[in-house]
C-alpha cells in the first residue's frame, strides 16, 4: 500500500534530480522525474542489496540502461547510504555519493557524472550512456548468475540466485544492440533477468512516432519474453505486482513496459523539451508546487525519507547478506576448494597450478594457424582456470575457441554449468554480454573474425573504459583470408582496435608467441585484450636460433639481430609478417647487410617499458627502418621515425588465392629487402 511517506521518499528523489540538473545547469531531468516511483518501488521493496556492502556477491544487480538519467541513480544511491569501495574491493567507511556529491553533478571529480560511471562512484554495476549497452551488459550478468548457480550451488548452499534489473527507455528499444541481446536472453530464458522499459514516447528530436511505431510488447513476446504493463508509473501497487509477476515467473526474462510522463508535474511534461535540458529556475520552482515540495529550497532530504531507506533497503539487504556470508561459511566448510575458488574469482585471482601443461610448440617450418595453436592453449588453460568460459558468434569452428575437454559442456536453457557458450551471430551483444559476464567476476571470452570487430566496436571500448579483463579473440586477421575478398579482409581494424585506450592489442607471430600471449592476458585483472590470430599456417620459429617467445611480455623484442649486433637496419613487423621478415633479413645478410628483426606482437606492452629497454630494441641511432604489415600503416611512423619506410595496405584487398595476394600488394621477402636497400642508399639522417 502507498501511504504518504511513500510519496514524500518519490518526490524528494524527483526534487533531488531536478535541483543537481539545475545547479549544473546541464543534464536530463525528465526521466528521473518521470521514473522515480518505479526506481522507489524496486528498491525500497524488492532489491535483495546491501547498502553497507555493494559488492555483495549474490546482490541483485540494478543497471540504469538510460544512462542520461544518471541523477536518478546517484539519488537512489545517496538515499539508500550506499558505502564506497575501494579499488582493492575494501568497503569504506564513508558514502559513495554525498550530499555534496549531488550538488556538484556533472562537474570534474564529482562522484556524480554525467552518466554512470563503472569502478568511478560505487554502486554503478556498469558504465552506461550509450543506449543499448546496459541491457545487453545485464544479458550477462543473468548469465552469469545462473552459471555460477549451476557451478557452485550445493544441496543446502543455495549460494547464487540474484536478479538482474536494468530501466531502459525508448532509445534501448532502438538500437540493435539490445535487440540482439533481447533474442539471446529469451533462448537462454534468464527468468532472472527483468527489463524495466521506461516508454515515455519522447527523444530528443520530438516524439517517438516520428521514427518508432513497432509494437515493443509484441517483438519480445516474439523473443519468448514474460510481458507486463504497468499503465502508469506513478502506480506504486501496480508496480509492485509487476515485479511480483517478474519474481513468480521461472521460465521467461521479463519486460515491464511501464508507460509514464517524462517531466512529470513540470511545466514541459511530456515534452521534448524534458528531455535533454534544465527545467529552468521557474520551472523548478513550479514543479515542486506541483509536487508539494518546498519551493525554494534546494537539495532538501527529509529525515523521515532517510529512515524510510534504512528500513527498507537497508534493513532488508542487512539482513540478507548476513544470512549469505554465514551460509558462506559453512559452505567453506563442507566444500573448501570451490569456496578458494570463489574468493580468488572475486578478488581476480588465478587459482594456483593455472598455468600447468600449458603447450610447447616444437619448431615446423610448416607450422600451425595462430587460431589453431590458440585453441590448443585455450583448452589447457581453461580446464586450470574453471571460471574462464565463453564463446563465438557462431564462428567456433574457424576462430578455435571452443572447449573441447571432458566436461566443457554447453551453456543451454537447460544446462546452465556449460563452458562454451553459443552466441549466434550477434557480435555486438557478443561484447556486451562478455563485459556482463567480466562485471560479475567471471573470466570470460568471445570470438569472431577481426573484420567483423567493427560490429562490437561500442562494447570494446566499454571493456576498456571500464577497465574489464574480458579477452576478444579474433582470427582471420588479414589479406590472408585469400579468395573471400574485401569485405572479409581487415585493413583498418588493427588500427582501430589500437586507438582504443587500455586495450592491450595481440598479434602473435607464431605458436610460441601466442603460448606466451594467453600467459600474458590470464594475469590481467584490470585490462581488456584483443587477439589477433592468422587463418593460415605460420611457421612455428625456432628459439634454440632465435630469441625466446617470452619477449612478448615486453610487447616487442629482438628476435634475430645482425651477426655484428650493430644493426644497419632494423625490421619490425607483427603476426605472418615476423617470418617474412626473418626471410627478408637472410636475404639481406647474403650481401652483407646487417639486419635486426624486431617482433612486435603488443605496440601497448611496449609503449609501457622503460626508455632504456626500448631504446635498446630500437637504438635510436639506426634511423633505417622497415615496418611490415598487413594492415594499414597507420600508427606505424611513431616506430619507424621519419626516415624509416613502410610495407602495408593504403588500399582495400581482393579476391584470390593467398600467394597472388601477397605477390600483388607486395608482401614479400624481396620487396621488404629491396625497401631496406632503398633506405640505406639515401644515407643516415636524423634520429627519429
Amino acid at each position: 500500500m502507498t501511504d504518504d511517506l511513500d510519496t514524500l521518499s518519490v518526490n524528494t528523489i524527483r526534487g533531488l534530480c531536478m535541483d543537481a540538473v539545475q545547479r549544473a545547469e546541464s543534464g536530463h531531468p525528465g526521466t528521473p522525474m518521470g521514473m522515480a516511483p518505479v526506481a522507489y518501488t524496486l528498491w525500497q521493496r524488492f532489491l535483495r542489496y546491501d547498502p553497507r556492502d555493494p559488492i555483495w556477491p549474490n546482490r541483485d544487480r540494478f543497471v540504469l540502461s538510460e544512462g542520461h538519467a544518471s541523477v536518478l541513480l546517484w539519488s537512489l544511491l545517496h538515499l539508500a547510504g550506499v558505502h564506497a569501495v575501494d579499488p582493492d574491493y575494501e568497503v569504506l567507511g564513508r558514502p559513495a555519493v554525498t550530499l555534496e556529491d549531488l550538488k556538484s553533478f556533472r562537474q570534474l571529480d564529482s562522484r556524480c557524472p554525467g552518466h554512470p560511471e563503472y569502478r568511478w562512484t560505487s554502486g554503478v554495476e556498469t558504465t552506461t550512456g550509450p543506449l543499448g549497452q546496459g541491457v545487453a551488459t545485464s544479458v550477462g550478468m543473468a548469465l552469469a548468475g545462473r552459471w555460477l548457480g549451476a557451478a557452485y550451488n550445493r544441496e543446502d548452499f543455495p549460494l547464487f540466485d540474484f536478479d538482474v534489473y536494468a530501466l531502459a527507455g525508448d532509445g534501448c528499444m532502438m538500437e540493435g544492440v539490445a535487440s540482439e541481446a533481447a533474442s539471446l536472453a529469451g533462448h537462454q530464458r534468464l527468468s532472472n533477468l527483468c527489463w524495466i522499459y521506461d516508454s515515455n514516447r519522447v527523444t530528443i528530436e520530438g516524439h517517438t512516432d516520428i521514427a518508432f511505431t513497432e509494437d515493443v510488447a509484441a517483438r519480445f513476446l516474439a523473443y519468448g519474453w514474460n510481458v507486463t504493463t504497468v499503465a502508469d508509473a506513478n502506480d506504486l501497487d501496480a508496480t509492485a505486482r509487476a515485479f511480483h509477476d517478474f519474481r513468480a515467473e521461472a521460465e521467461r526474462p521479463t519486460l515491464v513496459l511501464v508507460h509514464s510522463h517524462i517531466g512529470y508535474g513540470s511545466p514541459v511534461e511530456d515534452s521534448p523539451k524534458a528531455h535533454g535540458s534544465p527545467l529552468g529556475p521557474d520551472g523548478v520552482r513550479a514543479a515542486k508546487r506541483f509536487l508539494g515540495l518546498p519551493e525554494d529550497e534546494e537539495f532538501r532530504v527529509p529525515d523521515a525519507v532517510r529512515e524510510r531507506f534504512a528500513q527498507g533497503i537497508g534493513a532488508r539487504g542487512a539482513e540478507l547478506r548476513a544470512a549469505w556470508e554465514k551460509r558462506f561459511e559453512d559452505y567453506r566448510a563442507s566444500w573448501p576448494a570451490e569456496a578458494d575458488e570463489l574468493e580468488r574469482m572475486q578478488r581476480r585471482e588465478l587459482p594456483d597450478g593455472w598455468d600447468r601443461d600449458l603447450p610447447d610448440f616444437a619448431p615446423d617450418p610448416k607450422g600451425l594457424a595462430t587460431r589453431d595453436s590458440s585453441g590448443r592453449v585455450l583448452n589447457a588453460l581453461a580446464r586450470n582456470v574453471p571460471w574462464l568460459l565463453g564463446g563465438s558468434a557462431d564462428l567456433a569452428p574457424s576462430t578455435k575457441t571452443r572447449l573441447t575437454f571432458d566436461g566443457a559442456g554447453d551453456l543451454q536453457p537447460k544446462e546452465h554449468g556449460g563452458r562454451n557458450l553459443h552466441f549466434g551471430i550477434r557480435e555486438h551483444a557478443a561484447a556486451a554480454v562478455a563485459n556482463g559476464m567480466a562485471l560479475t567476476k567471471l573470466r570470460p571470452y568471445w570470438s569472431g573474425f577481426l573484420i567483423f570487430s567493427d560490429y562490437a566496436r561500442g562494447a570494446i571500448r566499454l571493456s576498456a573504459l571500464m577497465e574489464l579483463p574480458v579477452v576478444h579473440v579474433f582470427t582471420h586477421d588479414s589479406i590472408g583470408v585469400g579468395e573471400d575478398g574485401p569485405t572479409h579482409q581487415p585493413v583498418e581494424q588493427l588500427a582501430g582496435l589500437r586507438a582504443i585506450p587500455g586495450l592491450l592489442v595481440f598479434r602473435p607471430a607464431d605458436a610460441g608467441e601466442v603460448a606466451e600471449t594467453w600467459r600474458c592476458v590470464a594475469r590481467l585483472r584490470h585490462e581488456p585484450a584483443a587477439l589477433v590470430l592468422s587463418r593460415q599456417a605460420l611457421p612455428t620459429l625456432d628459439r634454440t636460433r632465435l630469441a625466446a617467445a617470452s619477449g612478448v611480455a615486453r610487447g616487442a623484442y629482438v628476435l634475430a639481430d645482425a651477426p655484428s649486433g650493430e644493426p644497419q637496419v632494423i625490421l619490425l613487423a607483427t603476426g605472418s609478417e615476423v617470418s617474412l621478415a626473418l626471410r627478408a633479413r637472410d636475404e639481406l645478410a647474403a650481401e652483407g647487410v646487417g639486419a635486426r628483426v624486431v617482433s612486435m606482437p603488443c605496440w601497448e606492452l611496449f609503449d609501457r617499458q622503460p626508455r632504456e629497454y626500448r631504446d635498446e630494441v630500437l637504438p635510436p641511432s639506426v634511423t633505417a627502418r622497415v615496418g611490415i604489415e598487413q594492415a594499414s600503416t597507420f600508427g606505424w611512423d611513431r616506430y619507424v621515425g621519419d626516415r624509416g619506410a613502410l610495407v602495408g595496405m593504403h588500399t582495400f584487398g581482393a579476391s584470390a588465392p593467398l600467394k597472388q595476394l601477397l605477390a600483388k600488394f607486395g608482401f614479400t621477402a624481396q620487396r621488404v629487402a629491396e625497401t631496406a636497400r632503398g633506405l640505406l642508399a639515401a644515407g643516415p639522417g636524423t634520429a627519429p
